[in-house]
């Protein structure tokens, strides 16, 4: 499987709560942090559901 490096750049003020989780469950906790993962169809699904609060390059 293709690894994916995800980096959270928007804030989570105001957002739903489970926007906050899904973020929390990538690994994502400040800003500007960045964690790699797999990129299985459940973590695409994830990226996917908050794509407006993270950014995502293909290692």
């Amino acid at each position: 499987m293709a690894q994916v490096k995800v980096t959270l750049v928007r804030s989570l003020a105001g957002r739903p709560a489970d926007q906050r989780a899904t973020v929390t469950a990538l690994g994502l906790h400040k800003m500007n942090s960045t964690v790699v993962k797999e990129a299985t169809p459940q973590i695409k699904g994830m990226l996917h559901k908050v794509e407006h609060l993270i950014k995502v390059e293909e290692i």
